[in-house]
C-alpha cells in the first residue's frame, strides 16, 4: 500500500498562488477528504498530483519515490487514477464495452496481435468479459451491461465512470466532486461504494467534496484549504465543526 506525500507544494499563475506551501499526506486504504470554498485550490491540488500540471515549488513523492512534474501517462502508470467531474464515458459503446476498453492489455493493442494469435481471441474476449462483469457486479451495474452507456441515467453513468476506474487496477484513487449532481438515493450508493473500494480492494481513496454530509459519512481524516492553503486538518467531526471553519466556508 503506497503512501502519497506533498512537501511544500505550490502552484502559481501569474501572479496568483492557487496553491501554496502545501504539506500533506494521503493514508493508504483510508479516505481522505478535502473540502474548502471555491477557488480554494482543491482542483488545481489534484492537477499537480496527476500531472496535469507541473508545481512551481515542491515535492510530489509515491513512498520514497519523486514524481514530481512526471507527465500523466507515468503518473497513471505508477498506479494514480483520477475521477473527474463531469461524467467521462463512452456514449455510444455499450456498459460493458465501456469497462472492457479499460481492461486492454499493451501487447493486445498492436494491430497485428490478432494476426500473429488467431486461436487466442476468443479466450481473450472471454476473460475481458469475465473481468468486466465482475466490476460492473462490484458497482450495481450487471443487469445493464448490454445497455448502451448513453441510455444510463446520470448517476448511473457515474457508476460506470467508477467500475471504469476500478478496471484499470489503480492504487490510488482522486475524485473530485463524485456527488455532483446525483440524486440523494445515489449518493448513498455512492457512499456504501468508496467504503466497499477501501475495505474490500483496499483501495487509497482522495475525494474533493462540497456535500459536507458525505464528508462526515466517509471520511477518515480531512484538509481544510482556504486560499491555496490548509488552513485546517484533522478528523472529520473536528474539522467541520470548528467556528473557524464555518466561518470560511459556510459563511455562518
Amino acid at each position: 500500500m503506497k503512501k502519497l506525500k506533498l512537501y511544500r507544494v505550490g502552484k502559481r499563475f501569474g501572479d496568483f498562488w492557487a496553491v501554496k506551501d502545501i504539506t500533506l499526506g494521503i493514508l493508504p486504504s483510508k479516505i481522505t477528504g478535502f473540502v474548502g470554498p471555491n477557488g480554494a485550490g482543491k482542483t488545481t491540488l489534484f492537477h499537480l498530483i496527476t500531472g496535469e500540471l507541473k508545481p512551481d515549488t515542491g515535492k510530489i513523492y509515491l513512498e520514497d519515490k519523486n514524481i514530481t512534474g512526471l507527465p500523466p501517462w507515468k503518473i497513471a502508470r505508477k498506479g494514480i487514477g483520477k475521477l473527474f467531474q463531469d461524467v467521462r464515458v463512452f456514449r455510444s459503446l455499450k456498459v460493458i464495452e465501456n469497462v472492457i476498453v479499460a481492461l486492454q492489455e499493451k501487447e493486445t493493442e498492436n494491430p497485428l496481435w490478432g494476426w500473429t494469435h488467431p486461436f487466442s481471441l476468443e479466450k481473450i474476449r472471454k476473460k475481458y468479459e469475465e473481468k468486466a462483469m465482475y466490476w460492473l457486479e462490484f458497482v450495481g451495474l450487471e443487469e445493464h451491461k448490454d445497455k448502451y452507456a448513453e441510455e444510463l441515467s446520470f448517476g448511473q453513468q457515474k457508476l460506470l465512470s467508477f467500475a471504469r476506474l476500478m478496471a484499470v487496477g489503480f492504487d490510488i484513487l482522486l475524485l473530485d466532486e463524485p456527488t455532483a449532481g446525483i440524486h440523494p438515493k445515489m449518493i448513498k450508493k455512492i457512499e456504501n461504494l468508496l467504503e466497499k473500494m477501501v475495505e474490500e480492494q483496499k483501495k487509497t481513496i482522495a475525494v474533493i467534496e462540497h456535500n459536507i454530509s458525505v464528508i462526515l459519512n466517509i471520511a477518515d481524516w480531512v484538509y481544510f484549504l482556504n486560499e491555496g492553503k490548509v488552513a485546517f486538518f484533522g478528523r472529520p467531526d473536528h474539522v467541520l465543526g470548528a467556528k473557524e471553519v464555518r466561518e470560511m466556508y459556510v459563511g455562518i
